[in-house]
């Protein structure tokens, strides 16, 4: 599996969705992983090209409301795309 196409596969899921809304990066390993095949392995790549992505500023990773680093230990994270204004969906300011 090429970065390029777990890029794709994150930034996908984002624009189907409606704005402000996140994806987990587990969807994403289980969009990527071919029927049948065990998506957990592609998990350590998903946080890592999420946590690309969110350094150049082109995506938000955030646990519990708050940004993470999306490879450091600590939990369930979810991805979304960056605010403009600064002011989440949710309402509050990043």
């Amino acid at each position: 599996m090429t970065d390029a196409a777990v890029e794709r596969c994150i930034l996908g899921l984002l624009a189907a969705r409606r704005p402000g809304a996140t994806v987990c990066p587990s969807e994403v390993a289980r969009t990527l992983a071919p029927e049948g095949a065990r998506w957990r392995g592609l998990m350590p790549q998903v946080r890592g090209v999420a946590q690309q992505l969110a350094q150049a500023g082109r995506l938000r990773v955030t646990r519990g409301g708050v940004p993470v680093d999306a490879t450091a230990p600590g939990g369930p994270i979810r991805l979304g795309l960056p605010t403009t204004d600064g002011v989440a969906a949710d309402g509050l300011r990043r």
